[in-house]
């Protein structure tokens, strides 16, 4: 797996969703374990859907003749945080 910008957080959540991957394989998990995984799997997805969220929306899109295409979506997000002079 290349290394990407993880925070500390992420990978320990990472690490203990293959943790518990791992036991159920071998041993199985108990309830309490089960309901720890659907939670760290959960934790784990919001965190990736939001700095998936976070990149799109600093991104600036241009063509080849160097004109912006960035979408209009986006446009108006990073105009409300104030990120575009326009």
């Amino acid at each position: 797996m290349p290394q990407m910008n993880v925070s500390k957080r992420q990978r320990e959540l990472i690490s203990r969703i293959n943790e518990l991957a791992q036991k159920q394989k071998t041993q199985g998990l108990d309830l309490t374990e089960k309901r720890e995984q659907a939670a760290l799997r959960q934790q784990y997805l919001a965190n990736f859907r939001q700095g998936l969220k976070d990149q799109i929306e600093h991104t600036v899109l241009y063509d080849k003749q160097g004109h912006e295409i960035t979408s209009h979506k986006v446009r108006q997000i990073q105009h409300k945080h104030g990120w575009r002079p326009d």
